[in-house]
């Protein structure tokens, strides 16, 4: 059964964010900030994972892996990545019972030819709209409670005008939220989302295509939500590389103005204090 609160807070019509989370660390993290939603990105939780870029070369075993995973570790509704569907209709069909019986609340589909690229990288390749409008037909139809985000990557290649057709068709499909991929400024933005009843969400990608754009201005324009799918990830790269810099030149192990998160703390967060409960009722603590 899906998590019940996304849909809420679709049905509330106030703007949200959503964090997007590389690995299960950044899960606890965000349950512990109190996030109610986390977005599980395949492009991060593949580097994390596997150390392989977003180009379609993970499974749909191994992202169904990570995504239930995720689920389960997380306090928070999962909006899940799931690339093309990893294939034909029936492979679509396939993964929308794999994610839903994983515990997610929405799935996000899109328009590329499989295997994807990362929609903010080059030589993407579009399949016909119509296949696309089949592929949502066939999620909408598999699914239960779970909803349904029709992704197009038509930007680049159609414009903003073959963007808008497509979406319009996707929410005719059936689609319960869109998602216009890359768009290159503000006012193609406000465009998208005046154009559809349906929700529609943002993807603020640091360092990618699209504007990032504050929360209240992103609201203004009249998105539903908007994702942060790379912040975590590049913060934490940043982080490390700085801590790796410092103990390889320095031999330093605990430098000073480089903030370290109490250890303590995080076997808290990880559950370390279940294990202790469970060692001393059994007689197993020393």
């Amino acid at each position: 059964m899906a998590d019940s609160r996304l849909k809420a807070k679709l049905a509330e019509g106030k703007f949200f964010v959503v964090p997007g989370v590389q690995d299960m660390i950044a899960a606890v993290v965000a349950d512990r900030v109190g996030f109610d939603i986390v977005y599980g990105t395949g492009y991060w939780l593949t580097a994390s994972a596997y150390g392989l870029p977003d180009a379609g070369i993970a499974t749909y075993t191994q992202m169904i892996d990570r995504m239930a995973t995720l689920a389960r570790t997380s306090k928070a509704a999962v909006i899940a990545d799931a690339d093309t569907g990893y294939g034909g209709l029936l492979n679509v069909h396939h993964t929308v019972k794999g994610y839903e019986a994983a515990g997610i609340s929405a799935i996000q589909l899109e328009d590329q030819e499989f295997p994807k690229r990362c929609g903010h990288t080059p030589h993407k390749r579009l399949i016909p709209i119509e296949d696309m409008v089949e592929k949502i037909r066939v999620a909408v139809d598999a699914r239960q409670d779970m909803l349904v985000i029709a992704r197009t990557d038509a930007r680049q290649s159609e414009g903003l005008d073959g963007t808008l057709r497509r979406l319009e068709a996707y929410a005719k499909a059936g689609a319960d939220i869109l998602f216009p991929e890359a768009l290159t400024s503000e006012e193609e933005m406000r465009t998208a989302c005046a154009a559809f009843d349906v929700p529609v969400m943002a993807n603020m990608s640091n360092g990618g295509l699209t504007p990032v754009l504050k929360g209240d201005v992103l609201a203004d324009i009249g998105y539903a939500f908007a994702i942060y799918p790379s912040q975590t990830s590049l913060v934490a790269v940043s982080a490390m590389e700085a801590m790796l810099t410092r103990l390889k030149h320095d031999g330093d192990g605990n430098p000073a103005d480089l903030p370290l998160f109490d250890f303590k703390t995080f076997c808290g967060m990880i559950g370390f204090e279940e294990v202790w409960a469970f060692d001393k009722r059994w007689g197993l603590a020393e």
